[in-house]
């Protein structure tokens, strides 16, 4: 089974399109109570932003394309260690967040990730290790790192990823974080949009017409996976669907 490169695209983008869930403008607007926002933080870091570098590097190895291996050397060495743009390893930066909300610190060495979240864990797992370099890359490059407008990111028509200015960060503008505590948004803010065309090119113009039916099931899978643990930490930190 093959598939043309057109309907590819646009099934990759029609699952991206459906990234959103329903919790988002709570988190957005500041309807999370505060002291339930550790519960996201810990959740989202022990699912995939600490070990992202891992799935960026899974996808290298798996890699036979030496352009591919490049893009993803330079995202996984930014990842791992900041030596491009942040400084820092972004996972460390990631934890300025919860430190400046003065969370207990040490309860991010041992976090048990909620059933909906394992779920999500288990897809990325899947496969990013035993379904080849294409699945891998998809998952790690485009789904973890994307949003609902990646059509933007290849279409100069589409509408684009907002970007609002660092003060109006929810959690600056809502909870109050000190903006020194949010150096990994701003840092995202520079390096993000080269990480997306590098994501788009290696899978439009390096997947093979026989890899692309595989490619789009786990990225439907990684979807469902993303709406199971956006429920759990919904449920978790005290939401109800409206």
């Amino acid at each position: 089974m093959t598939m043309d490169l057109s309907t590819f695209k646009e099934e990759l983008l029609s699952v991206m399109e459906k990234k959103v869930h329903w919790s988002g403008a709570a988190f957005a607007n500041g309807g999370v109570a505060r002291d339930k926002l550790y519960i996201h933080f810990e959740q989202e870091f022990r699912l995939f932003v600490r070990d992202f570098p891992i799935f960026v590097g899974r996808a290298y190895v798996q890699c036979p394309v030496a352009s591919v291996r490049r893009d993803l050397a330079e995202n996984l060495y930014e990842e791992e260690t900041g030596g491009i743009a942040a400084g820092k390893p972004h996972p460390i930066l990631f934890l300025e967040i919860p430190r400046g909300f003065g969370c207990d610190m040490r309860r991010f060495d041992s976090v048990q990730l909620l059933a909906g979240s394992q779920k999500y864990r288990d897809v990325i797992d899947k496969f990013t290790e035993c379904h080849g370099w294409e699945a891998a890359c998809a998952i790690a490059t485009i789904f973890i790192e994307g949003t609902p407008y990646e059509r933007g990111e290849i279409d100069p028509n589409a509408p684009k990823r907002p970007v609002q200015p660092l003060e109006q960060h929810p959690l600056h503008a809502h909870y109050g974080l000190p903006l020194e505590f949010l150096a990994l948004p701003r840092i995202h803010r520079g390096v993000e949009g080269g990480h997306r065309e590098a994501a788009w090119r290696t899978i439009l113009e390096h997947v093979s017409e026989s890899a692309r039916p595989g490619v789009v099931e786990a990225m439907k899978s990684a979807l469902d996976g993303w709406h199971s643990y956006k429920e759990a930490v919904a449920e978790a930190v005290g939401l109800r669907r409206p």
